[in-house]
């Protein structure tokens, strides 16, 4: 009995030659990533983001001994006055005490230098944009019986509602690390370590002890957020323009940035104060239900002038970093927008 079977079956059934093609082959091809992730890492957001993130690091690490003895002042820790405080920090904890907390801090201003700037660069642009485009439109008009309502947005500061944008996202992205920071720096014996303040702060509140203060935070930081970034760019503005030229150098940059953050600064203070109470008032058994309360106890405790109490160290703190962290900034968008010699 013979078993016919298809040809195409008995070349199957026959052993392959070296030189015969294998049935089957799976070749898996790994796409080529790097030309766009490079091209995204040229984008001008990234490079923003990373400038504003280099800039905060370097202005920490370079004034972090101006931080500590601003907290100290505002919280009402210590001495009272800048040269008592230095040297209080000196005989209790010796020269590393001056960057108590500084890694934390270090931690803390990367991703919020990087989100504040990143974040009032890009609200900006697309403000501007948006006013742009408005112009060319007219904008839209309502019509009430033979009355029409134009709608603008030329009375809006692009800059204002950008530096307002900067401040609420950095902060509800960063409180938290806020919050440690200032644990770490007021309460060292307390919180000897980062591991070991998250573990404390946790245990104490919850996940809502890490949000210690944030109200008050938004609140102070509208105005001095906006008022910041406003004047940064109107005295720019009027500087260049009185001068009849396009940028700043970078020691122009040093003295605007400053001037912008002692203004800024200056009128928010009062707010700074209340937002330091309630987030460390818990540390000393006496914490103010609300910002208002917190306000009201420095004024009943100090006065008026309580309000402004640390506020000589502040500037002395906030003006230098302004300035230092303005002129970081610009340089670094030169080198990784401009002249691309990193990425």
């Amino acid at each position: 009995m013979a078993l016919v079977v298809p040809k195409e079956l008995d070349e199957l059934e026959k052993p392959f030659s070296l030189h015969s093609p294998k049935p089957f082959e799976i070749r898996l091809q790994v796409p080529d990533l790097r030309v766009p992730i490079r091209n995204f890492l040229r984008t001008r957001e990234v490079g923003e983001f990373l400038s504003g993130a280099l800039a905060g690091a370097m202005t920490k690490a370079v004034l972090a001994p101006l931080e500590t003895i601003r907290t100290r002042l505002v919280v009402g820790v210590g001495s009272k006055n800048i040269t008592g405080s230095f040297i209080e920090i000196i005989e209790q904890q010796g020269w590393q005490g001056l960057w108590a907390g500084n890694g934390i801090n270090m931690l803390r201003i990367i991703p919020t230098q990087a989100i504040e700037l990143g974040t009032f660069e890009c609200v900006k642009r697309t403000m501007t944009s948006a006013q742009e485009k408005w112009k060319q439109i007219e904008g839209p008009k309502l019509q009430i019986g033979h009355v029409n309502v134009n709608f603008s947005l030329s009375w809006v500061s692009p800059v204002a509602v950008a530096g307002a944008a900067a401040g609420i996202v950095s902060t509800l992205a960063c409180h938290p690390l806020e919050v440690l920071k200032d644990r770490l720096t007021v309460s060292p014996d307390i919180y000897p370590s980062l591991s070991i303040a998250i573990s404390k702060i946790y245990k104490d509140g919850g996940v809502g002890a890490f949000y210690a203060g944030l109200s008050p935070t938004l609140v102070g930081m509208l105005p001095y957020s906006t008022c910041y970034y406003f004047m940064y760019e109107k005295l720019k503005k009027s500087y260049c323009q009185s001068k009849k030229k396009k940028s700043l150098n970078r020691p122009e940059m040093l003295v605007v940035g400053a001037l912008a953050g002692f203004t800024a600064s200056t009128i928010s203070f009062p707010l700074e104060v209340a937002r330091k109470r309630l987030m460390v008032g818990a540390l000393q058994g006496k914490c103010p239900p609300n910002m208002v309360a917190a306000l009201a106890e420095v004024i009943r405790d100090e006065g008026l002038t309580g309000l402004y109490r640390g506020w000589g160290a502040s500037c002395l703190k906030v003006m230098p970093a302004s300035g230092i962290t303005w002129t970081f900034y610009e340089a670094w968008k030169d080198i990784l927008l401009v002249e691309k010699r990193i990425l």
